[in-house]
């Protein structure tokens, strides 16, 4: 069966950088849109960045865009997510998604989810 599992998450000061990993099982990551939402308390879930079925290109939040970098290891099978300059809004729990027929920045969308990883920046 399908299994997404996070790591990399922890506390880091502003201005810090961290990487999200996603190791996938079950699946090959290749051939799906995976995605990284994220989770603040009392806040929507956000799409922060997805990547596309094979060389398709990858998109990213404005919030996230030019600090952030969404990638994947085809022979590791495994998704990142490369923050850096982290400020104090990207607190939030972060999970790994994937789904092969879409890509969109809407969670519902996604059939595959990962149990989360948090991310604590500081001032």
């Amino acid at each position: 069966q399908v299994q997404l599992v996070e790591s990399g998450g922890g506390s880091v000061q502003a201005g810090g950088s961290l990487r999200l990993s996603c190791a996938a099982s079950g699946m090959i990551v290749t051939t799906y849109c995976m995605g990284w939402f994220r989770q603040a308390p009392g806040k929507e879930r956000e799409a922060v960045a997805r990547i596309y079925r094979g060389s398709l290109g990858t998109v990213y939040a404005d919030s996230v865009k030019g600090r952030f970098t969404i990638s994947r290891d085809i022979p590791k099978n495994t998704l990142y997510l490369q923050m850096n300059r982290l400020n104090v809004e990207d607190t939030a729990m972060y999970y790994c998604a994937a789904d092969f027929s879409s890509c969109t920045s809407t969670s519902s969308r996604y059939k595959y989810w990962g149990q989360g990883t948090q991310v604590t920046v500081s001032s």
